[in-house]
């Protein structure tokens, strides 16, 4: 827990992972907020927040946690009250960012599947108190990291690094306390989003089917309907945004499931293939907080138009001067 993982490939993936993750994080909460990519208020809400957390998932977890202990070993980073802070803050931030996937996927359900009860709940005042509501509640529910920790040595009356205090193994509080934390993230917003899915999918195909015979009798003939192309798109970047987390989430959840089966708390060195393993879950959970855009772009041609407007922008103004 005090010491960042060695070796070239660590090295060189977290600060591409920042170079790549905060300017497209940035760039899309810009183009989100300007409202002009076809989506609803509330849609647009969720997105933005979902970008903002991703956006500090990358400065918590990989610039102050992984990058400053590869780079930067024995900084004032790594004082043991740092390391108190910045752990819960990058786990609460993490958190924030798959319940509000698992937010935006009920609010999806919610507007293709329950049309009378779509007009009070998918406004954007909802979404905002939902948005205020995870994100409260994913910084409280990760308070008790400050306690979690020791220091791993102490020099010039200063407390180094941080490890686990012992009882963390053997106290039924601590153990209680850390199967909570992994069944409300990733495990149950695993089973919320696929089960959400299942069923927003089973409507559509109902409902499909209804509309196109009704169609077929009424208007004979007729082009594409405008109604099934939009849940078409809207259906395209839900499974997109949610299939996404899932994946790169599921190593992280077999290392966790496997470490509590065998029972293997501790690893032997850096070539361990459980260590191995545990990093490789951590590099691709943060590698989730740099696809949403990519995903955006393929799926959204207006977000793409934006796009194109701001990378273009900068060279417009200089044509213009010239």
């Amino acid at each position: 827990m005090h010491e960042a993982p060695k070796g070239a490939v660590y090295a060189i993936y977290y600060p591409v992972l920042v170079a790549l993750g905060v300017p497209v994080n940035i760039v899309a909460i810009v183009i989100l907020s300007r409202g002009r990519c076809g989506l609803s208020r509330c849609i647009t809400l969720y997105l933005v927040a979902m970008s903002a957390s991703d956006l500090m998932v990358l400065f918590t977890a990989v610039i102050l946690q992984r990058i400053s202990g590869i780079y930067f070993p024995g900084s004032y980073l790594s004082l043991t009250w740092v390391c108190r802070i910045k752990t819960p803050v990058a786990y609460a931030c993490r958190e924030s960012s798959v319940w509000l996937t698992v937010a935006f996927t009920f609010d999806r359900f919610v507007a293709i599947c329950c049309r009378n009860f779509k007009g009070k709940y998918c406004t954007r005042k909802t979404a905002a108190h939902v948005v205020a509501v995870i994100a409260t509640l994913s910084f409280l529910k990760h308070i008790a990291f400050l306690f979690l920790y020791n220091p791993l040595y102490i020099a010039d009356n200063l407390p180094w690094y941080c490890r686990l205090i012992p009882s963390y193994y053997t106290s039924p509080w601590w153990r209680a306390y850390s199967y909570f934390n992994h069944v409300t993230t990733p495990l149950l917003p695993f089973v919320l989003i696929l089960l959400l899915n299942v069923l927003t999918v089973k409507h559509i195909l109902t409902a499909s089917r209804v509309r196109k015979s009704l169609r077929d009798n009424s208007l004979p003939g007729k082009g594409p309907d405008p109604e099934m192309e939009n849940r078409r798109k809207s259906i395209v970047l839900l499974f997109s945004i949610s299939g996404n987390v899932i994946l790169l989430w599921m190593t992280y959840m077999v290392h966790y499931l496997y470490s509590r089966i065998s029972k293997t708390y501790s690893y032997s060195g850096y070539n361990d293939p459980v260590f191995i393993l545990s990093e490789v879950g951590n590099m691709l959970l943060l590698l989730s907080c740099c696809t949403n855009t990519f995903i955006y772009t393929v799926t959204q041609s207006k977000f793409r138009d934006e796009l194109k407007t701001v990378i273009t922008y900068p060279f417009s103004q200089v044509a213009k001067c010239v």
